[in-house]
């Protein structure tokens, strides 16, 4: 073929020859990208997309606001954070309690790693005062319909009353503790400080209309659904919660918190002490007993650790030991009764002056101190009878045993001779004649020989 017909096939019967180029030479075909980038989506972004939502923590404080609730408290939200929960939910229902407890658990919510939801439920529970000012920390403050909150005016406790002046700073740090903690998380800060100057309490529709909390849920699960996509602020950052879907995790108190939590009761704590004392009078009165000393012993230590927590007035503790002085000085001094009534009398007025707060968890109940002061008077009555009956009770063995029993001489006494005494020979001495077959009484005894008399009554 020529090649001029060659160069004219070429370049106009396919002109598209002259432009080919293999696929592997060049820009790659649009194809190829996108199976690049489903690649990449599905390596990298696979496991991020499948990855498990994070735990939400969920711990309930119920009863008075105390030292063994506040390490309970602090213990649940270092668990969560080291589990890098979503958010740490805490069910309250709280009188209120100590105000060293109370500003451990608000420091801890402040400075959380996770957002903290303090949720007052279930229905009928409460939030007073020093749980207003525990909601009032929390990064999102929940109630559950039929719940109350509020009356945070503080109560004075300790060993005496508060003067005005003492008193006005008292009401004054605390309301400007309030406000603080009110403006930080940006609620009702006017009528938090009210709630501490005036001790109003209001319910869980007022306290939502008037922004001192963001949510109202009948439980938990409603509460789950409603804190989902709700932003909160974290120290410098802001988190958007997803806790619709996420897994719930309760933190169980353990057996530290539980005996914590008990003994911080003041009922609780005044059995303890009753029981101790009465286990250290009965290792008195009866020595070498044992078993009741050392059971009082513990039960005298428990009753100081919980008195630590709680607030104890010093004169009540001591018309309580005076009251065990008074029961023990009955056994060696004849008192006719006298010193036993003034140690009930003790006993009744320690125990209502044991405590010198009248907020609610805070004080002993009258029916159990009536129970206990009943209980231990009898008891330790009881006690002191035994020991004075074991004292006046004639010796029955050894000299002493032997003198007031009566015999018969076998041998005239003039002035010794021999008598049997409960079947045994004695050598025996009178001060006067003594005819054989007489009965006679022993009065004294000299080494191994009775000194004897007439029998009075035969």
């Amino acid at each position: 073929m020529r090649p001029g017909l060659t160069d004219a096939l070429a370049t106009d019967t396919f002109p598209a020859m002259s432009s080919y180029r293999p696929w592997n030479q060049g820009k790659p075909p649009r194809w190829a990208g996108y199976c690049l980038a489903a690649l990449v989506v599905l390596f990298l972004g696979g496991p991020a997309l499948a990855a498990p939502s994070r735990p939400v923590y969920v711990l309930v404080a119920t009863g008075s606001v105390n030292p063994g609730l506040a390490e309970f408290i602090l213990d649940g939200l270092e668990a969560a954070e080291k589990a890098q929960a979503e958010a740490l939910i805490i069910e309250l229902d709280t009188p209120g309690g100590l105000d060293a407890s109370m500003r451990q658990i608000t420091q801890g919510i402040i400075n959380a790693k996770v957002p903290v939801v303090v949720f007052v439920s279930p229905k009928g529970a409460r939030a007073a005062s020093a749980g207003l000012i525990i909601t009032l920390a929390s990064h999102v403050a929940a109630m559950a319909p039929g719940t109350n909150i509020g009356a945070a005016h503080p109560v004075a406790i300790g060993t005496g009353q508060m003067d005005k002046e003492m008193a006005a700073k008292v009401v004054n740090d605390m309301a400007a503790y309030v406000r603080s903690l009110a403006t930080e998380r940006q609620r009702n800060a006017d009528w938090a400080e009210k709630a501490v100057r005036q001790s109003v309490s209001i319910t869980a529709v007022e306290a939502q209309k008037l922004r001192v909390v963001e949510i109202l849920a009948d439980d938990l699960p409603e509460l789950l659904q409603k804190l989902d996509g709700r932003t909160v602020r974290l120290h410098h950052e802001s988190r958007t919660l997803k806790t619709a879907q996420a897994t719930v995790v309760t933190f169980a108190p353990g057996l530290r918190h539980q005996i914590l939590k008990r003994l911080a009761d003041p009922n609780i704590a005044i059995i303890l002490m009753m029981i101790g004392l009465a286990g250290l009078y009965f290792e008195l009165a009866h020595p070498g007993a044992v078993l009741p000393g050392v059971l009082g012993g513990i039960c005298l230590l428990l009753a100081f650790y919980a008195f630590q927590t709680l607030p104890v007035s010093f004169i009540g503790l001591l018309l309580l030991i005076l009251g065990f002085i008074f029961f023990l000085l009955e056994i060696y001094v004849t008192s006719y009764g006298l010193l036993s009534v003034a140690g009930i009398i003790s006993l009744a007025l320690g125990g209502l002056m044991l405590y010198r707060s009248q907020g609610p968890g805070m004080s002993i109940s009258l029916s159990v101190l009536l129970t206990v002061i009943g209980a231990i008077s009898l008891f330790f009555l009881v006690v002191t009878g035994l020991a004075v009956r074991a004292q006046l009770r004639q010796p029955l063995s050894g000299t002493a045993g032997l003198i007031g029993l009566q015999g018969v001489a076998l041998t005239d006494l003039h002035p010794t001779g021999k008598v049997l005494v409960q079947g045994t020979y004695w050598e025996a001495q009178a001060e006067e004649f003594i005819p054989r077959q007489t009965p006679v009484e022993v009065v004294d005894m000299h080494g191994l020989r009775l000194l004897v008399r007439r029998a009075p009554n035969p």
